[in-house]
């Protein structure tokens, strides 16, 4: 783990000025004077594919910022099962909820290695108080993940099993260069679209079959965009 002092995150040592913390929108309009409200280190913490950074029930007392990789969040049903809701990518926000809830609502997994920036949630309290664009980028992100729910629940979640990998497909691949995405493991490809794993690894095959992707590397893919897109259009 590292730790970036206020100071550090205001002047750019460690990197901050190049950091997701600093460039997404919500921290972008922060002044020197805001970063003297701030009394706690902002933790820099680095997770291994399938580590837990927090489990679903646990006491919410940190939100993060993914500066790298991809987070998976989980609900668990009383009866023992489980479904992925939705995954989150870089600039993304984690456990958004801490801010008025006391715990937390899903269980949160990297499924790539993974980078994160953690902030104290008692800090974004004060902050947002103190800076009303804050407060009304937080309250933005919060409509903006709600938003995403909506999206997971329609694209990914309903429909015919191709069009479902067809369109997580596309979602991944719209912030990487040329087409190219990468995957996780089959099981976790049915749990995010509510298939069972064979299912998914029959839609996988039969869309490099027809050569709609490649996968030049194990779980890594290049996607033909276009044509993909002519197939949920």
């Amino acid at each position: 783990m590292k730790r970036i002092s206020p100071n550090e995150a205001w002047t750019g040592v460690a990197d901050c000025l190049n950091c997701n913390i600093r460039q997404s929108v919500l921290f972008s309009d922060l002044s020197e004077a805001d970063f003297d409200l701030v009394h706690r280190p902002i933790d820099q913490l680095t997770y291994a594919r399938g580590a837990e950074i927090y489990g679903m029930g646990e006491k919410a007392t940190s939100l993060f910022t993914i500066r790298t990789g991809l987070v998976k969040l989980t609900r668990f049903l009383p009866d023992g099962t489980h479904r992925i809701v939705r995954l989150l990518r870089k600039t993304d926000i984690i456990g958004i909820e801490s801010i008025v809830s006391d715990s937390y609502s899903h269980s949160a997994t990297a499924l790539h290695p993974t980078e994160l920036c953690r902030l104290p949630v008692g800090t974004i309290r004060e902050l947002s108080n103190s800076n009303s664009r804050l407060f009304h980028e937080l309250m933005s992100r919060w409509h903006r993940a709600l938003s995403e729910a909506d999206r997971w629940i329609t694209e990914f979640s309903t429909g015919p099993s191709r069009d479902r990998v067809v369109r997580l497909l596309l979602w991944l691949s719209e912030v990487e260069p040329d087409g190219r995405c990468e995957l996780f493991s089959r099981e976790d490809l049915g749990a995010v679209l509510g298939l069972t794993t064979e299912t998914a690894s029959r839609m996988m095959a039969e869309l490099k079959r027809q050569g709609y992707i490649s996968e030049p590397h194990t779980n890594q893919f290049l996607c033909d965009i276009p044509n993909l897109r002519r197939l949920v259009a």
